[in-house]
């Protein structure tokens, strides 16, 4: 029996048509997927069936009644729970205390041990199990998502919609939740799972729908589909999943960090004293759940935060005090975790940001300044290799897409035949299609004898590209281990510093 029906949902926003006449089914006890490149449409109809948006054209159908949802409340009175990928919780405070918030009987007081009775009951009766004294701040992230999957069952939600669950998650925190989901649907509860992981996709999903610029192209039976059909569904082509990496001997040493200290924008040490090099034809990954310490040492690295400890060699040549410009200069290349905002300057054109690294070149300015016409004709040729679309290279930077914002930063930093590329999340919220020219850019670099330090919170990435794997815990390099062996729950149970470190190859 179908809990929900979606029929022809049409969102419109100025010059976007973010769902075009979208149907969808939700039975119950389902776990029903939705698969999608970014930009897909995916949010926008989570986002219409949770009341933050009103559809231009169709109707939602819950329990064979049609509803008008004006906002998350009336979403919320009607037993539908949402689990955003970035959570509403607030650090200081305790997880009843979060869970209560905003839904307390009076605005003056609320039965406190009453409302832990009952939260710590919903935590048995679907296995959460979460403390209802602990405060927020002090429980890792999968624990933070279990307090907002109860924050919804307390408000009695019977249709949870999970945004990415999985993308702050070990692979033990992951089938964690994988069986507490199982054992929601079998109390009747049915769920939207929201991802772009194909493998995960599968595992727990019943059925999967697949939406390509804002249509829902098929709605298959995990159990039938196959990684490779969803992928050709999604992006529109046949897509290559698993990039090919011949085997290649390591070079010299060409980045050589020591004992590396570094704070973060906010004073407080993030890195702790770690070591380990990177070799000429390598790539050298780093794995770590988020705010572990891995973005503060790749920023370290570019020149963009400065280091309060140890030592940086290039080469061997020190650049430790040399600024970001300089570094660039001496043959660094980097991907910032964060293209829109440290990557590009949205208001200046394409060229303009080919061109961030490139000042006083003599090929692009003379003495009357920018040759804008040879500068052009450069951006149009990286354009055109690294097929940035659309092929304008005067269109400023914010125009473009997501994945060609990321195509752009690439062609800049690889056109520049860096000794080293850091590699800062290169894929986030990139399509499948796009992952896969991303991955054989970084697999050419290592191919020319150039070294990859490759920054990435997607396990499959690390281990599909890495020839050396360290592991970022608490800040310190914990471990490093040999790509061609190194494994999913090998690699989980060092992010959570639960397994004895193996320090194989780490500088000391």
């Amino acid at each position: 029996m179908n809990v929900l029906e979606l029929k022809g949902i049409t969102k419109r926003f100025p010059g976007v048509l973010a769902n075009d006449h979208v149907s969808f089914e939700l039975a119950e006890g389902e776990v029903h997927a939705i698969l999608g490149e970014n930009g897909a449409g995916k949010s926008t109809l989570m986002n219409v069936l949770y009341g933050l948006y009103e559809p231009d054209e169709g109707e939602i159908v819950l329990n064979g009644t049609p509803v008008r949802l004006s906002g998350p409340r009336d979403a919320i009175a009607h037993g539908i729970g949402m689990v955003h990928q970035h959570f509403m919780l607030i650090g200081a405070m305790t997880v009843t205390e979060n869970i209560i918030l905003g839904d307390e009987p009076t605005p003056v007081w609320y039965h406190r041990r009453e409302a832990e009775e009952r939260i710590r009951s919903l935590s048995e009766q679907y296995h959460l199990g979460v403390d209802p004294h602990a405060r927020i701040e002090s429980l890792p992230v999968g624990l933070q998502q279990r307090v907002e999957i109860l924050k919804a069952f307390y408000r009695q939600a019977h249709i949870l919609i999970l945004d990415e669950p999985t993308a702050a998650l070990t692979p033990q925190e992951s089938e964690e939740l994988f069986s507490i989901i199982r054992h929601l649907t079998q109390q009747g509860i049915s769920v939207i799972f929201i991802s772009h992981k194909l493998d995960e996709v599968l595992q727990i999903a019943d059925r999967v729908t697949v939406m390509r610029r804002g249509v829902a192209e098929a709605t298959l039976s995990a159990r039938d589909a196959t990684p490779q059909q969803l992928a050709n569904l999604m992006v529109g082509r046949d897509v290559v999943l698993r990039v090919e990496k011949p085997p290649q001997e390591a070079g010299e040493v060409l980045l050589s960090v020591r004992h590396l200290q570094v704070a973060g924008r906010d004073g407080v040490e993030r890195v702790h004293d770690v070591s380990f090099n990177v070799r000429a034809g390598e790539i050298f990954g780093i794995a770590g759940v988020e705010g572990n310490g891995q973005f503060e040492l790749a920023e370290a690295l570019a020149g963009v935060l400065p280091v309060s400890g140890g030592q940086l060699l290039l080469a061997g040549k020190a650049i430790t005090s040399m600024s970001a410009l300089e570094r660039a200069r001496a043959g660094i290349g980097y991907i910032p975790e964060d293209r829109s905002t440290e990557g590009l300057i949205s208001d200046f054109s394409i060229t303009d940001n080919f061109l961030l690294k490139e000042w006083q070149n003599p090929r692009f300015f003379g003495p009357l300044g920018l040759r804008r016409s040879v500068a052009e004709a450069y951006a149009l040729e990286e354009m055109e290799a690294f097929d940035v679309r659309p092929r304008d290279p005067r269109l400023p930077a914010g125009h473009l897409s997501g994945g060609n914002q990321q195509k752009v930063i690439l062609a800049r930093e690889v056109s520049r035949s860096p000794q080293l590329l850091i590699a800062a999340q290169p894929t986030r919220g990139l399509d499948v299609g796009a992952i896969e020219f991303v991955h054989q850019q970084l697999l050419r670099l290592r191919e020319a004898g150039r070294a990859v330090l490759l920054i990435s919170l997607e396990l499959d990435e690390i281990l599909t590209l890495s020839d050396r794997i360290g592991v970022l815990y608490g800040g310190r390099l914990v471990a490093v281990v040999p790509g061609e062996t190194a494994t999913r729950e090998q690699l989980g149970g060092y992010m959570t510093g639960a397994t004895p470190a193996q320090e194989e190859g780490v500088v000391p």
